[in-house]
């Protein structure tokens, strides 16, 4: 196991950012900038042997600055859509951007975690500890909060992320990875041809403005049944009303048997490479969104990305859950600190 660094350019304010390469002993790497600490590069051998980057990303920190889908980035202090950009908390509506339509959209296009220098201290061999200090009202908000996230690369293939926030007043936290996997490799061809499973029996469906109704139907009997491993392609073009609505899958799985417990949640494969990801979380719901939207862009060694060029499987609490009664709680203050896990597990 070895971590190591350099240079990764500079920021819009001139501070300089760093890449963070964590190699385990299989010849898997993960690199990752502590500007957003957004995963740069996660490199995995196939079932020959040949090693292949399989996340979506930019060369150079100046595709960060602006990364419109994205890409690899740790999202907060809130991940995915909050109804009319706003919520209540204590009696106080706290006023979110609007930069989705009359939603909020994974806390900020400019000021959110995903957008900012953090702070970084590599832990052993084979960890990198990310933190930073957020300011009470900033994105609106409440709560002075610390915030860490901790980056490990295991032995067995286990990249995992381990979430920590503290603050000093009751807020919405929810956050996540928006990482882009592709296993035959980050410009190869679209994800329909990987196979997935899903270990939920339930999904949030949405209205027009794509956040959920609060209603948690059964998968049975629709696309949205990933019990059972399926192509990402078979279905997604069927004539169905929620999934023009998200021009394919963009929705969220509730958690069988959720206990708060580490557990996997999903799996995928690609045939051709052999290659396999396991997905471990201790949160309710987990977001699969198949890069419906990802318009032409130049990503990673000359690579041209486009619909559905990666798929992301993004754990979280359900969206708008702080406007929902019946979903589950993202309310976190003084007396109860946030703390989150989620393992993405390779094999080949």
């Amino acid at each position: 196991m070895s971590v190591t660094m350099k240079s990764y350019g500079n920021t819009k304010d001139g501070k300089e950012a760093t890449l963070y390469t964590l190699e385990n002993k299989n010849g898997m790497q993960v690199t990752v900038t502590n500007y957003g600490v957004n995963i740069v590069n996660v490199i995995v051998p196939d079932k020959n042997g040949k090693k292949d980057d399989v996340v979506l990303g930019y060369d150079t920190l100046e595709g960060y600055f602006d990364n419109g889908s994205y890409f690899g980035s740790t999202i907060g202090p809130s991940a995915n859509r909050i109804a009319n950009a706003s919520f209540t908390v204590d009696g106080v509506k706290c006023q979110l951007s609007m930069n989705d339509g009359t939603n909020n959209l994974h806390s900020h296009d400019d000021l959110g975690y995903h957008k900012v220098l953090w702070n970084a201290e590599v832990k052993g061999d084979n960890s990198v500890l990310f933190s930073i200090e957020d300011t009470d009202g900033n994105m609106g908000f409440p709560g002075n909060k610390k915030v860490e996230v901790t980056i490990t690369l295991t032995d067995e293939n286990e990249l995992k992320l381990a979430y920590h926030v503290s603050t000093d007043k009751n807020t919405l936290i929810n956050m996540t990875n928006h990482s882009y996997f592709n296993l035959a490799g980050h410009d190869a061809a679209p994800i329909e041809n990987h196979k997935l499973c899903i270990y939920g029996s339930a999904y949030t469906p949405v209205d027009e403005r794509l956040i959920p109704t609060g209603e948690l139907p059964s998968v049975e009997g629709t696309p949205f049944d990933f019990r059972e491993p399926h192509m990402v392609g078979e279905r997604i073009n069927e004539e169905n009303d929620q999934l023009k609505l998200g021009q394919g899958y963009d929705h969220n799985w509730v958690i069988d048997d959720y206990d708060g417990s580490i557990r996997k949640v999903a799996e995928v494969t690609e045939e051709t490479s052999g290659r396999s990801m396991e997905v471990y979380t201790d949160q309710p719901g987990i977001q699969f969104y198949a890069g419906n939207c990802i318009k032409p862009i130049g990503g990673k060694n000359g690579a041209t990305y486009g619909k559905r060029s990666g798929l992301a499987l993004e754990t979280q609490v359900f969206p708008n859950s702080v406007n929902q009664e019946n979903f589950p709680n993202a309310i976190y203050g003084p007396d109860k600190d946030y703390e989150a896990i989620t393992i993405y597990k390779f094999g080949w």
